[in-house]
Order: C-alpha cells, then structure tokens, then sequence
C-alpha cells in the first residue's frame, strides 16, 4: 500500500542544468523581463532624442523613415506589455500561482507559431529570400556577400537555424506547461489518493478539515505515507 499523489505523473519536473521546472520558469522570466527592459529603455531614449537614431534617406538607400512616432508608441506599448507578462509569469511561478503563468505561456505558443510560419514560408517560397535582401540598402551589413551565396545553401542554412530556434523555443515551452501542471497539481493536491491492495481508491480528506470539522471529536492522527 502507497499514497500516490496524482501531480506526480506523466510529466517531468527537471529542465535543463537539472533544475526544477520551477526554477526554470523563473529563471526564464527573468532573462525575458531583463531583454524587455532593456529594449524599452532603448525606446524611451530614441522617443526622447529622435536625432540620435535618425538615418537619412542616403543611408537608408529608400525614401522612408527608420522609426516614426507612431511605430515607436507602438513598440512601447509593446514592450510594457511584454514585461508585464514577464513579471506575472516570474511572480506566478515564485508564488505557486499557475494563473499567472498563463499569459507567458500564450505568448510564447504565439511566438513559435509566428517562427514555424516563417520557416514555412521560407520552404514554399525560397525566392523570396533573395528579393527581401534585394531590398535591403546597398550599405547594409554583409549584404553582397549574402547575395553571392547560392540560393538552394542560404534556404538550407536559414531552415537549419530556424529549425534549431524552434526547437529551442518548443523545449522552452514545455517547461513553463511542466512548472503550470506542477503548480496546479500542488494546489489541488490536498487530496491524497489511497490506493490499496485490492485496487478500490478511496479519498481522504486534507488533514486540517478532517481536524476542523471534527473539533467536537478527537482529531485524526496524521497522514503518513506507507
């Protein structure tokens, strides 16, 4: 005779560098606040000095704009809103509040249908590779040496890299679903499953109820796992 506890199975509760999921997902939170934060103070400064970021129409090798104002308050918002998520998902994994996690691991489910579509993309339509680089300004970074490579190398090579992302990305995912399951299992693991020898299962109640409801009577020795 066992006590099983059913938010001990069917997943794992490790991630890599043999951590908790746990401590995975807050870890993971943080490194995402931290980018996003530093991505919104590079906002801000460009909002509040546009001169430092501004590139002209020869450099740009077009006739439009790097960053306007509208496309900047977009980004902020953006940002703010990114962190947020971040920092619900942090908290709720610290805190042992799986609800928290939920919008963390929404958009990290959006992210790798945004990236899987993209590698998509690349495989249905390798040509459009060449004509996105084509489009670039004739000064941009490494741009002619891109263009030289052959076409069928640089599809491998961009469907080789996007392949390693999402894998990246998917095993990501499974440890925010993995810390989520354990945190509600936790939560709801007040109560045990008794199994005994004749496979009949019986639920006993948590402990501090059986103690309250019983206050006339005398309480229940504690639980112990056999």
């Amino acid at each position: 005779m066992k006590m099983v506890a059913p938010w001990t199975r069917f997943y794992s509760n490790s991630c890599c560098l043999c951590c908790h999921v746990r401590t995975g997902t807050i870890l993971l939170g943080v490194w995402y606040l931290i980018i996003n934060a530093v991505v919104l103070l590079i906002l801000l400064s460009a909002l509040a000095d546009p001169d430092q970021y501004h590139f002209s129409s020869s450099e740009l090798g077009g006739d439009f704009e790097f960053m306007d104002d509208a496309n900047m308050c977009i980004a902020i918002a953006i940002s703010l809103l990114m962190i947020l998520i971040c920092a619900m998902a942090t908290y709720g994994a610290y805190k042992q509040r799986a609800a928290w996690i939920i919008p963390f691991f929404c958009y990290q489910i959006f992210d790798f249908a945004l990236n899987t579509l993209v590698a998509i993309t690349v495989l249905v339509y390798p040509n459009s590779i060449q004509e996105y680089i084509r489009q670039l300004p004739p000064n941009f970074p490494y741009r002619d040496d891109v263009m030289s490579v052959n076409p069928t190398c640089l599809v491998l090579i961009i469907v080789l890299f996007i392949s390693i992302i999402l894998t990246f990305k998917g095993y990501l995912i499974s440890c925010v679903w993995n810390c989520y399951r354990y945190i509600n299992g936790r939560n709801s693991s007040d109560v045990l499953v008794y199994v005994t020898s004749n496979d009949t299962t019986v639920l006993l109640p948590p402990y501090d109820d059986a103690t309250v409801n019983g206050a006339a009577k005398e309480p229940p020795p504690p639980y112990v796992s056999a």
